[in-house]
């Protein structure tokens, strides 16, 4: 064996290049051990660091060894060993489609699946990712050694048993996986030795396999530390710029401020800037704020591909090819996902679209019986065949489902879309779409094995694009003036500064969790990283950045709702430089202060005679009453909010139908028959009703629950009435009736049921209001009788019909003491003064009144208006007073 030769990274002046020293450093000790440079080999911690050690051995003169990593230099020797079928081959989505396969072949692996599908998904994960953290740490064992090394790792394993079984089982399962692991491309660096020396380059802690190649070597060896001593990590501090440090409000203001800062390290003509990212939401953030400034940027982290645009486009169509899918889903895949949704001419999906919510249609199943415009009864038949494709097949194997997709993406326009788009490449690629991406032998034999439903397969593809991490390409000719980076690959690189967003405790120095249930011990003994040397690597790169001549650490005070701290890091970095009298400088804030004149809102009061509605309702004229501007936004300007097409049955849509049953109940009621007879008759016209509205049984099932409960109660209570001698007349009534003093307009309602009850000398009519509310809500309504709406309003419709005595009531079915009348007392006179205020407001209106915002309280809080209205920015709270406007 040869003897290593170790030597540590002189630190002097922060402001020379670092490989420049190591250029002179290596080539003294060369001419000392009379090696010829041009047949040695330096090995570098990753690629990133090539072309600067390249660089600097081209200034220093002479001749260049060769430079590589540990992976280069293995694919410089020949192609690596394809694996074969069921081998672990590091690509995540076809191990783990081995990994289930292998888990199934096993009696015990079968009944899991089928016990818990989640929980053995989440053992196929953990199996992948022990096998591949075993098979890299039995890399950097010598190939001779191996077998020893693989039996070593039994004999630690061998208790199955206890507390802890299942996880030491699959840990078992991933060590016998990954000892049969295709040999590794680096097994060549032990069969061919470097011809004249071994020269590495240590940053961020030792290199398990590069030290083993050089215990191996029959030459020289020479290993070059840039890491700090473990003693007193923070000694290199002495030669270093103070960093700077920045404590933030919140993630936007964090964000501004790092892009803030990288602006003005541009400005000044220090570039290349590291952004570091430790947080890649907030960076993907920041990386947003500078593309504005059109500064060239490199990424070489990215970030997760399912959150692009390419990878909701293919999900949208899985999303839409469920036999379930609501019309939400279907439109949302036509704007999103094909070619039709980015045709300017073609409004057909605007048509559907319109279609949908008038004839309230929310699921895909409805549209081939609705009657839709043409334009979207031509797309929806487009649509639904492309759909079909996908949703006929019950069980197919993964290679069938992805001809499927590929063919589907095709004939919705998507596939060529998806083709012109950097991240849409990645998405085929990563789906195997391309013909490029599937010819492997182990893709091919390892998919067959995977047989899924729908469900399955959009599982799968949300998976495989939840663990792929999209790369933009870097468009620009010149260098780049920032480059995003993760920690580890900062080191020892030239940057004229560094930016640190998300040093906070959660995200820099934290302990590191285990990404595998092997015990530490066993972890430590088998080479696989451990929690404890992943934090040490962290402190090391962490070091490594502080000889970036300038470097700025930001962090915010909060993230949502939870309060951060300092980076522990950072706590020990500045506890360093108070030992040497040194603290960490403060950051002042770059960005430039713009004034704005004060532009206060006050509250609005617009006039528009001309949008006055020809007809009013019991809503729009309680609208008119409690707010003007309410009115004026959804009754004149006929404002409204698009609800989803696909949502939770609400209990506004339970009272919609209870309106519906009870009708139906009444209308068809010749007599009064035995309670029993009434109560299923009632239920039965329930769920009569329930089907003609589409309702699945499953969304209305607390509903039904309910009325199973409400169905006896009312049937009791209307027995009490018929023995009152009232009976039903009539329900759903529509009525209309002038208003004194104004022309073009005039009031209409529906009434919900209108009762006759024979009272001693005279007939009362009875108007009755079916409510789902609470009855105490309902009895406040009413405590001032002036002050209720629909009931008058419905009174005084009726009023023009005739001269009976009109009564009226709320009826609270849902009341937890039973079906409750809620009475308005004097609800004619109530209607009397109500015509009058309201002929009175109407004809100021005509006349160019204004509508101010004058609602209060429990008015605005459910307002839909009160955006619009701009009440939470007004200057001044407005008075509660009320004006000529409101009737009261």
């Amino acid at each position: 064996m040869a003897t290593i030769v170790r030597r540590a990274l002189e630190i002097g002046d922060a402001r020379a290049p670092r490989w420049d020293a190591i250029a002179a450093d290596v080539a003294a000790w060369a001419a000392v051990e009379r090696v010829a440079l041009i047949d040695a080999v330096l090995l570098v911690p990753f690629a990133q660091l090539l072309p600067e050690a390249r660089g600097a051995f081209a200034r220093h003169g002479g001749w260049m060894p060769r430079i590589e990593t540990t992976r280069t230099f293995a694919q410089g020797l020949g192609p690596a060993v394809a694996p074969r079928a069921g081998e672990l081959s590091f690509d995540p989505t076809l191990d783990a489609l081995s990994a289930s396969a292998l888990l199934r072949a096993q009696t015990w692996g079968a009944a899991w699946a089928r016990r818990d599908q989640r929980g053995f998904e989440q053992a196929v994960r953990i199996v992948v990712a022990t096998a591949q953290e075993m098979a890299r740490a039995a890399a950097a064992v010598p190939p001779a050694a191996r077998g020893a090394h693989w039996a070593a790792a039994r004999e630690l394993m061998m208790p199955i048993g206890g507390p802890g079984a299942s996880e030491r089982l699959l840990t078992r399962v991933a060590l016998e996986w990954a000892s049969v692991a295709p040999a590794p491309a680096t097994d060549r660096l032990f069969e061919r030795a470097a011809s004249s020396a071994w020269i590495a380059v240590q940053a961020g802690g030792p290199d398990t396999l590069v030290d083993r190649l050089m215990r191996e070597a029959r030459v020289p060896c020479l290993l070059i530390d840039t890491d700090a001593p473990e003693d007193d990590p923070f000694l290199s501090m002495e030669h270093h710029a103070t960093p700077t440090h920045a404590c933030c409000d919140a993630f936007e203001h964090e964000a501004q401020c790092a892009a803030a800062q990288v602006l003005l390290h541009l400005e000044r003509g220090e570039s290349p800037v590291a952004l570091i990212a430790q947080d890649r939401v907030l960076v993907r953030r920041i990386r947003a704020l500078l593309e504005r400034h059109r500064v060239r940027l490199l990424d070489e982290t990215g970030w997760t591909l399912s959150t692009t645009r390419a990878a909701a486009q293919v999900m949208s169509l899985l999303h839409a090819a469920r036999p379930d899918a609501g019309t939400d889903a279907l439109l949302d895949w036509l704007k999103a996902g094909t070619a039709w949704g980015r045709t300017d001419a073609d409004d057909a999906v605007a048509a559907l679209e319109s279609n949908c919510r008038r004839l309230q249609l929310a699921r895909t199943a409805a549209l081939d019986a609705a009657a839709l415009d043409p334009p979207a009864t031509r797309l929806w038949a487009a649509a639904s065949e492309v759909l079909a494709e996908l949703a006929a097949v019950r069980r197919q194997p993964l290679p069938a489902w992805l001809a499927a997709l590929a063919q589907a993406l095709k004939r919705c326009g998507a596939f060529d879309l998806l083709r012109d788009d950097d991240a849409g490449r990645q998405v085929l690629l990563a789906l195997r779409l391309t013909p490029a991406a599937t010819g492997a032998l182990a893709w091919t034999a390892g998919a067959a094995q995977a047989v899924m439903t729908l469900l399955e397969f959009r599982h799968w593809v949300d998976g495989v694009l939840e663990q792929a991490t999209f790369r933009p390409t870097a468009e620009f000719d010149a260098p780049p003036e920032v480059i995003v980076t993760p920690l580890a690959q900062a080191m020892l690189r030239t940057f004229a500064a560094a930016v640190v967003p998300g040093a906070d405790d959660r995200r820099l120095g934290a302990m590191p969790s285990a990404t595998t249930p092997v015990s530490e011990p066993i972890a430590a003994a088998l080479g696989l990283p451990t929690p404890a040397a992943r934090r040490r690597a962290e402190l090391l790169a962490f070091v490594q950045l502080l000889a970036v001549p300038r470097v700025t650490f930001m962090r915010r005070r909060v993230d949502g709702s939870e309060p951060l701290a300092d980076s522990p890091l950072v706590e020990r970095l500045a506890l360093a430089l108070a030992e040497r009298g040194r603290a960490l400088a403060a950051w002042h804030d770059p960005r430039a202060a713009v004034a704005h004149p004060p532009t206060p809102v006050h509250m609005t009061a617009p006039a528009a005679p001309e949008l006055l509605p020809a007809r009013l309702s019991a809503s729009a004229s309680e609208a008119l009453r409690a707010c003007p501007y309410r009115f004026f936004a959804l009754s004149m300007l006929r404002l409204r909010e698009d609800d989803e097409l696909e949502r939770e049955v609400e209990k506004r849509d339970y009272g919609t139908w209870l309106h519906t049953v009870l009708y139906d109940f009444h209308r068809t009621r010749a007599a009064p028959e035995a309670s029993a007879v009434e109560t299923a008759r009632l239920l039965a016209l329930a769920r009569t009703s329930q089907a003609a509205q589409g309702i699945a049984d499953a969304d209305f099932l607390p509903f039904a629950a309910s009325f199973e409960t409400f169905a006896p109660r009312y049937v009791a209570w209307l027995h009490a009435r018929d023995a009152k001698g009232a009976h039903w007349l009539a329900g759903e009534e529509e009525a209309t009736r002038a208003l004194p003093g104004v022309t073009g307009i005039e009031l209409r309602g529906i009434i919900d049921r209108i009762d006759e009850r024979r009272a001693p000398g005279e007939t009362v009519l009875e108007l009755i209001d079916y409510k789902t509310g609470s009855a105490s809500s309902l009895r406040e309504k009413v405590r001032d009788p002036l002050e209720d709406t629909q009931l008058a309003f419905y009174a005084a419709l009726m009023r023009e019909r005739g001269t009976q005595p009109i009564s009226a009531c709320y009826l609270a079915l849902d009341g937890t003491r039973g079906i409750e009348e809620v009475p308005h007392p004097e609800v004619e006179f109530s209607a009397a003064a109500l015509v009058d205020g309201l002929a009175h407001d109407l004809r100021r209106l005509q006349a160019g009144a204004g509508l101010p915002a004058l609602g209060v309280g429990s008015t605005c809080e459910h307002c839909a208006a009160r955006g619009i209205c701009r009440r939470d920015h007004w200057a001044e709270a407005p008075a509660d007073a009320a004006t000529e406007a409101v009737p009261r």
